[in-house]
C-alpha cells in the first residue's frame, strides 16, 4: 500500500450545487413507449455533442446483496432491452450469472438529465455477439483477446507482450475471431425512469413500469 505523507486538503462540499433550470419534463409530452422516449433523449444527447452519451453505469450485485458498479458502453437498444458486451469471465459477468438483475444509469449533465433502467439480464446469442464483434476496430478485437478481465496482473508488461504476439499473429488481416469468453448481455427493462433537473430541487421524475400484459404505465415520482 502506498501512503502519502503530505496532508490531504479536503474541499468543503456543503455549498457545491447547481440550480437546474434548462428544461422540464411533462407527462403530456412523453411518448407512450419508454424506448421511443429514450431514443428521443439519446438523439438529443448526441446532438449536444456530449462525450460518449452511450456511457452508462452498470450496477450488479452478488446473491447476498453486495453491490458493485462500473462504466460500460451501450451498444444497442430496442424493444427487447439495452445491450452491452464484455468478457464473460469478468466480475460483472460472474455477478450477473449468479444474480441476473441489474440497473443502468445514464447521466447527461450538460442537459441536466438522467435515465435509470432496472430489469432482468440475459446473455445474447452467440451469433449476435459475433456479429457485433466483427464490427469492432481491429485494436479492440485484439484487446478482447489480451485481457483476462478483473484478474490481478503484475504491471502492464504482460498485456503489452501478449498484444504484440497477437499483432504478429493477425498481421495483414482484419479477420480476428471473437473469443469464446466474450459476448453480450441484454438488460430487459421492468422500469425506466427519466429525470430532468428543475429549480429548487423540485426535479421532474417520470417512471415507466412494465405491466403484466407487457404494456407500460407512466407515473410521476416525488423528487
Amino acid at each position: 500500500m502506498i501512503e502519502s505523507k503530505d496532508p490531504i486538503g479536503i474541499p468543503d462540499l456543503a455549498d457545491l450545487r447547481e440550480n437546474y433550470k434548462r428544461d422540464k419534463l411533462d407527462e403530456t409530452h412523453c411518448d407512450a413507449s419508454p424506448i421511443r422516449q429514450f431514443a428521443k433523449w439519446f438523439v438529443e444527447a448526441q446532438a449536444a455533442r456530449l462525450l460518449e452519451p452511450n456511457a452508462m453505469t452498470l450496477s450488479t450485485a452478488t446473491p447476498d446483496g453486495k453491490p458493485s458498479g462500473r462504466i460500460v458502453l451501450l451498444k444497442q437498444f430496442d424493444g427487447e432491452g439495452f445491450f452491452f458486451y464484455t468478457n464473460y469471465g469478468s466480475r460483472k459477468s460472474n455477478e450477473l450469472n449468479s444474480n441476473p438483475h441489474a440497473a443502468l444509469t445514464f447521466y447527461w449533465g450538460e442537459l441536466e438529465r438522467s435515465v435509470r433502467v432496472e430489469g432482468k439480464v440475459r446473455k445474447v446469442s452467440r451469433e449476435q455477439s459475433e456479429s457485433y464483434f466483427a464490427r469492432r476496430p481491429k485494436g479492440s478485437k485484439l484487446g478482447a483477446w489480451v485481457s483476462t478481465q478483473s484478474e490481478v496482473v503484475a504491471g502492464s508488461e504482460p498485456l503489452e507482450k501478449k498484444l504484440q504476439e497477437l499483432e504478429t499473429q493477425y498481421a495483414g488481416t482484419e479477420d480476428v475471431p471473437a473469443p469464446d469468453f466474450w459476448g453480450g448481455f441484454c438488460v430487459e427493462p421492468a422500469s425506466i425512469e427519466f429525470w430532468q433537473g428543475r429549480p429548487n430541487r423540485l426535479h421532474d421524475r417520470l417512471r415507466y413500469r412494465k405491466t403484466a400484459d407487457g404494456g407500460w404505465t407512466l407515473e410521476r415520482l416525488w423528487p
